[in-house]
This record gives C-alpha cells, sequence and structure tokens, in this order.
C-alpha cells in the first residue's frame, strides 16, 4: 500500500561537485542517476549512498534567511517536496514516480563544499545529535538522507512520493 506524501521537485545531476543543474528525466540505476559525476567518489557513490534527497522547505527556509541557495545546491539528485524532514527515517522506503523505490540509508554529514555558499551552513543543517543519528535533534533531516536504490526507472518533476514501508 502506498501512502501519498510529496512529490519530486527536481532532479539533478553534476560532471562532478556542487552545485547539481536540474535535468528534465533522468534513468536511476543501482549507483544513483547515469550521467551524475561525485568530485569524490571515494567519500560519495556507493549503493548506499546512489542519492542524496532533500526537502525543498530546507532549502526555501534557508532563502528566506539569506543563504544564497537553490535546488540542487546543497548537492542532492532529487529536491521533494511534502516529506517532513523530522519523520525521516533509514529504513524507510518510498515509491518516486511509477518506477522507482529507494530506501534511506543515513543522514547526510554536509561537506565543506557547503562553505561556498556560508561558512555557517554547515553547522546550520548538521549537528553533533544529527551525526548520531538521534532524530530528535532539531536539525533533523536539513541536512539530506542518502537512499539505496531498491528498484531502478525514470524520473521525473512532478512525480508523486509514496511511503511504502520500513525496510526489515
Amino acid at each position: 500500500m502506498i501512502t501519498p506524501a510529496g512529490q519530486v521537485v527536481q532532479v539533478s545531476l553534476s560532471r562532478g561537485g556542487l552545485p547539481k543543474r536540474a535535468v528534465r528525466e533522468a534513468r536511476i540505476g543501482p549507483l544513483g542517476i547515469e550521467g551524475d559525476v561525485f568530485a569524490h567518489p571515494k567519500i560519495h557513490g556507493s549503493p548506499q549512498q546512489a542519492l542524496l534527497i532533500v526537502c525543498a522547505e530546507v532549502v526555501e527556509d534557508l532563502i528566506s534567511d539569506g543563504f544564497p541557495l537553490f535546488y540542487g545546491a546543497f548537492g542532492e539528485n532529487i529536491t521533494t517536496r511534502g516529506l517532513d524532514r523530522r519523520t525521516l527515517r533509514a529504513g524507510q522506503r518510498y515509491r518516486l514516480g511509477k518506477d522507482v523505490v529507494i530506501e534511506l540509508t543515513k543522514p547526510r554529514g554536509p561537506c565543506k563544499a557547503l562553505d561556498a555558499y556560508d561558512p555557517c551552513l554547515r553547522d546550520l543543517v548538521y549537528d553533533p545529535q544529527v551525526k548520531a543519528r538521534d532524530p530528535q535533534s532539531p536539525r533533523w533531516g536539513m541536512s539530506g538522507f542518502y537512499a539505496l536504490v531498491v528498484t531502478g526507472g525514470v524520473l521525473r518533476p512532478g512525480a508523486p512520493v509514496g511511503f511504502l514501508e520500513m525496510a526489515v
């Protein structure tokens, strides 16, 4: 049973590093979006970190606070709307569009590349509680969540996002 949760606002990729730029559609496979390149492949880009998901509401709140951000600035592959970042947990599975199924694996620890937007940005979206995987942190989910790809397929902006289950 699929519980509607939100929608895909933007699908993004890059030729390495930040920012990632919007594409009209993307093919998602076991290692993420085809054609997406990581600047530091020893740190990013494994099956457990195939995709980075960020909530549009986080980006918009930071923009309203004066940060020069936009969708893709965090290096996310998928920007969503309607998911409550406070309820995201490792092990949750979501269907994106018709075909793609992902499983959240862990909160993303933001890297120094975000300093290009503002040196204090990393501390605003990530703290020791998040690092310890404590969802009680007021910053929980702000830095995004990594996901593995359970089932690949084609994904486009506007696709629905539905909660499927907690993986066991």
